[in-house]
């Protein structure tokens, strides 16, 4: 059931001059552990399946299972005590979720993990997968390396993406999911206007003006549950530093994911 590793999974990407670019955040996190693939088998798990709407564990329960997937993707998110849903990160093939650690936290139990797909993975109890953090080094710093990227999520979210505009912290996202998301799709993003203002955390109507404003500037198109972006640099071009970066551009008009930054976009 294992896949080849999505061409999209943002690695560090090493350019001619022996330089690497450096990460940039994720909201969708894949292929990060698929390394370990036969060694997880090879140690005590059970095979499990979510349907899709499942939840991957008792709502108000704290976290007492750890999966590797290997297939399907699910959306992990937060119900506010007002009703207010908000998206955290999404999660694929290659990847484990939750994250391991051995420690209770309260706000857990208001945090939700559902499949957004049928997903089949393999399922361990916190002991199981202590015994392999404890043992195998290259393991143990994998586990810290992807709490350094979810960790990144957040500081983007909290130190960057809180003082930008309404446009360009959308703008923002769409660029980085058509780097990483679920659907796997590049340049088309297989989202709702709902989904993303619950990962954004504003309105549904200032995403549905911005996103407007996008179409008439000739940035993307929309359908139903459905964003293509048609002129990537354009896009780049709105986005901040902290979210495009770039060495070298010779490729820009192939695959223009790390482009110049000519200047700071307008805070709109």
């Amino acid at each position: 059931m294992e896949k080849a590793a999505s061409p999209w999974y943002n690695r560090f990407i090493s350019l001619e001059d022996g330089v690497a670019a450096m990460l940039t955040p994720r909201y969708y996190f894949a292929d990060d552990f698929r390394v370990f693939y036969d060694y997880f088998l090879s140690q005590p798990h059970r095979e499990t399946v979510f349907r899709k709407g499942d939840l991957l564990w008792r709502d108000g329960q704290p976290y007492d299972r750890i999966h590797y997937f290997l297939s399907g993707a699910a959306v992990h998110f937060a119900e506010h005590e007002t009703g207010r849903r908000r998206i955290i990160s999404f999660h694929g093939p290659g990847t484990v979720f939750p994250g391991y650690h051995t420690t209770d936290f309260r706000i857990e139990l208001s945090l939700t993990t559902t499949a957004l797909s049928e997903i089949h993975v393999l399922e361990f109890t916190i002991p199981q997968f202590q015994a392999m953090f404890e043992s195998n080094s290259a393991l143990a710093e994998q586990v810290v390396n992807w709490y350094a990227m979810y960790v990144n999520r957040f500081l983007f979210e909290t130190v960057h993406q809180e003082f930008n505009s309404s446009r360009v912290k959308l703008c923002n996202l769409l660029y980085l999911l058509t780097m990483n998301q679920p659907a796997n799709s590049g340049l088309v993003i297989e989202m709702t206007q709902e989904d993303l203002a619950d990962i954004l955390g504003i309105s549904r109507v200032h995403i549905t003006r911005e996103l407007t404003e996008l179409r008439r500037m000739g940035v993307l198109t929309t359908t139903r549950g459905r964003l293509t972006i048609t002129d990537l640099p354009a896009l780049a071009g709105l986005c901040t530093d902290e979210t495009v970066y770039c060495m070298d551009h010779s490729n820009c008009s192939v695959r223009p994911c790390l482009l110049p930054r000519l200047h700071k976009p307008a805070l709109l």
